[in-house]
Order: C-alpha cells, then sequence, then structure tokens
C-alpha cells in the first residue's frame, strides 16, 4: 500500500470516528484496551508455557520412586502454575509434618492463588464484551435522536438525503460495537478455554500424585 493510499484510509476512518461522535471516541478506547488485554493473556501465557506439560509424568514417575528431591529440582526451574502446585504438593509429601487434611488445604490453596493468576484481568475483557454493543447500541439512539429532531425542526422542508445520511451516521457506533464485542467474545472463550484446560491438568496430577503408590523416599 502507497502512502496515498494509506492517507486515504486513514481519512476516512477519522471521518468515521467524526461521524460516531463522542461514543465512538469510547468504542475506539474500549477496542485498544481490549488489544491490549488479549496481547497481555497471550505473553503472560508464553512466559508461564501453559500449555507445557511433558514434565508432569517424569515428576510423578520420579514420587512414584521415592526419589522426591529429585522430583522438586525438576519442579524448581518450571513457570507453570502446574510445577508450582505439584511443588507445594511434593514438599508436604517429603516433610511429612502435615496431616492429610493440612496438606490438602495447602494445595488447594495454591491452586487457587494459581488459577486467579491466570484468570487476571479476564473480567475487563468480559466487561468489554457486554459494553460495547450497549454502547453502540446508545451511539446509534442518540443519533437517530438528532436526526429526528433535525426533521422536526426543517418542517416539511426537510431533505430527505441528509436524514438518511444522519441516520446513517447513527448506525455507525452500533456496527463499530459489535466490530469490537464479536472478537473479543472470541478472544474471551479462547483463553477460558486455555484456562480451564490448565485446571484440569493440574487436578489429573494432583490426583495421580496423592492416588499413586509411592516406595520410601531416598
Amino acid at each position: 500500500m502507497d502512502l496515498a493510499k494509506l492517507s486515504a484510509a486513514t481519512q476516512a476512518a477519522l471521518e468515521f470516528v467524526r461521524a460516531g461522535g463522542p461514543v465512538m471516541l469510547v468504542l475506539c478506547a474500549l477496542s485498544l484496551l481490549a488489544l491490549t488485554l488479549v496481547l497481555f493473556k497471550l505473553l503472560q501465557f508464553a512466559r508461564l508455557r501453559v500449555g507445557a506439560r511433558a514434565f508432569i509424568a517424569p515428576t510423578l514417575a520420579a514420587c512414584a520412586a521415592g526419589r522426591l528431591d529429585e522430583a522438586r529440582g525438576a519442579l524448581a526451574p518450571a513457570p507453570q502454575p502446574i510445577a508450582a502446585v505439584l511443588a507445594v504438593a511434593i514438599d508436604g509429601l517429603a516433610d511429612g509434618g502435615r496431616t492429610p487434611q493440612q496438606l490438602r488445604e495447602e494445595v488447594l490453596r495454591e491452586a487457587a492463588a494459581q488459577q486467579q493468576r491466570l484468570n487476571a484481568h479476564l473480567r475487563g475483557l468480559d466487561a468489554i464484551v457486554t459494553l460495547a454493543p450497549l454502547l453502540g447500541l446508545l451511539g446509534t439512539v442518540l443519533g437517530m435522536i438528532e436526526a429526528f429532531r433535525t426533521l422536526e425542526q426543517a418542517g416539511g422542508q426537510a431533505n430527505p438525503a441528509l436524514l438518511a445520511g444522519g441516520i446513517w451516521e447513527a448506525l455507525l457506533t452500533t456496527a463499530a460495537g459489535l466490530a469490537i464485542a464479536i472478537p473479543a467474545a472470541a478472544a474471551l472463550h479462547w483463553l477460558e478455554a486455555i484456562i480451564e484446560r490448565a485446571r484440569h491438568d493440574t487436578e489429573d496430577a494432583l490426583t495421580r500424585l496423592f492416588t499413586m503408590p509411592v516406595a520410601d523416599a531416598h
């Protein structure tokens, strides 16, 4: 795309924003916020390696063989939330000073903390999914009110072309609200599916750890 076409596209976008009025500015801010939240969560998941599960089987195998120190050493450098929860469970098993109920509560506390860590900022994205269409509808209603107010003031001399132009501009905010909400909703459901998979894997790993026969630690 050459500079002339880029400039024309920019001017058209700015014209759409101007036609949509103040509500369109709010929608633009929401779109930037939604994009920022999605990118933040993707970077967080990549940094925590949320999808990595290869370390689980060797860790559980070391625990089953009674090599708890080896299992804890394997988990130490792992950034995954599952690794953090397993580390608490293995530390409790190695310590031996906690009752099963105490160990269970400690593991559940760590699992809840890791789940909260993964869910951070998703409520903001969910709010954008809900608010964007409503704000778009509000902008359209306000635009229609203005268009018909202009029609009333003009009496019988109103130009149908001008009325149609006013309605067209009013509908822009509804389209913008839906254009923001639809991809934001898709991203939200995708991120929630990743978190749910991590939660399931954590529960599965803990169940396997606490139900497997463990050899004497050495």
